[in-house]
């Protein structure tokens, strides 16, 4: 067993858009956790309501994982005095499993103790607060310390993260945050949903006819009506992630937010931008971005275990696998 359930994808006839393809009401597109928050319903009357659900859930997430607030709860944990095991929250518990398994499934490609590694690089901030020409720095490759170093007990609800190891959640985070929202809010609102943060989309409940229609771009601060193919879900989640934005400069060194865990350098440039689509948006993100770090290989990875991808590479030729729908007009091979 890989660990990943793949989910259907279908290309929607016509020229279906999200916030105008019948039965679907855009609720509300707002900054959140450092990148784009978009909530979609099928039941107007209930648009109000699940918008509050969501804006909780990010709320809780930001003060609990957010490596960028000194007052979070990952971030208190960092700076105690000793690194014995120390009880949290259920909810930066059930963060702290997600990415440790997201870690274990992909052979530690997607690994949360990259936190000292992103500092190194520059990104010690909300991105926009990042100095896009930062001063020169000497690179040493070196492997990240490794996600087996963080221990988990569930009987006491207990996390030890070793000195001088810097969890950071940002590779799971918001697509845990995307699957826990679309979830509660599908339940409680008797509702189709959508829930999209930074380009990790969760959907639940009954979805509209025909799917949800989600446009595929490299950044996901893009019109929502711009150009890029449409495919359709119904159920699930679909990811993207992309090395073409979040960079900056330091001194003459392009950098981007993805590093890879076996050199804490950003990813070499293979693949420009690769989605994917799974059971759940932590599985679908957690693929994503495996397929990112590991180049030519996420390929025959992605197809081993039938998750339908999109993988555009640095020249912008596409690589489509696992029953994605082919691009019309893509320049494919």
């Amino acid at each position: 067993m890989s660990g990943f359930a793949g989910q259907a994808v279908g290309q929607p006839a016509g020229p279906a858009v999200v916030p105008t393809a019948a039965g679907i009401h855009h609720v509300a597109s707002f900054s959140a956790l450092g990148t784009k928050a978009v909530l979609f319903v099928t039941e107007a009357g209930v648009a109000a309501q699940a918008l509050e659900l969501l804006e909780h859930w990010l709320a809780d997430i930001d003060s609990t994982c957010s490596r960028f607030r000194p007052d979070s709860e990952i971030m208190r944990l960092r700076d105690s005095r000793d690194r014995r095991p120390r009880r949290v929250s259920g909810l930066l518990f059930d963060a702290l499993a997600v990415a440790l398994r997201a870690a274990d499934l992909t052979g530690g490609l997607v690994d949360p103790t990259v936190g000292g590694a992103m500092e190194m690089i520059g990104y010690d901030r909300d991105f926009p607060l990042i100095d896009g020409r930062g001063s020169p720095v000497t690179f040493r490759a070196r492997p990240v310390p490794g996600w087996k170093a963080v221990k988990l007990d569930p009987s006491g609800r207990t996390v030890q993260i070793p000195p001088g190891v810097v969890v950071d959640l940002g590779a799971t985070a918001k697509a845990f945050c995307a699957d826990r929202a679309a979830a509660e809010i599908a339940v409680t609102l008797a509702t189709g949903v959508l829930v999209s943060l930074g380009g990790d989309i969760a959907v639940a409940g009954r979805a509209p006819l025909g799917g949800w229609p989600v446009r595929i771009a490299d950044d996901h601060s893009e019109p929502l009506d711009g150009a890029g193919p449409v495919v359709a879900i119904s159920g699930g989640g679909l990811a993207t992630s992309s090395t073409s934005v979040r960079r900056w400069k330091r001194g003459q060194t392009t950098m981007h937010h993805l590093v890879d865990p076996a050199t804490s350098l950003p990813v070499a440039d293979y693949w420009r931008t690769a989605s994917v689509a799974a059971a759940s948006c932590v599985d679908a993100n957690t693929a994503s971005t495996a397929a990112i770090v590991m180049g030519a290989q996420a390929v025959p990875w992605l197809e081993q275990r039938l998750l339908p991808s999109r993988l555009v590479r640095s020249d912008g030729t596409v690589a489509v696998v696992a029953g994605w729908p082919v691009d019309e007009n893509a320049n494919s091979r």
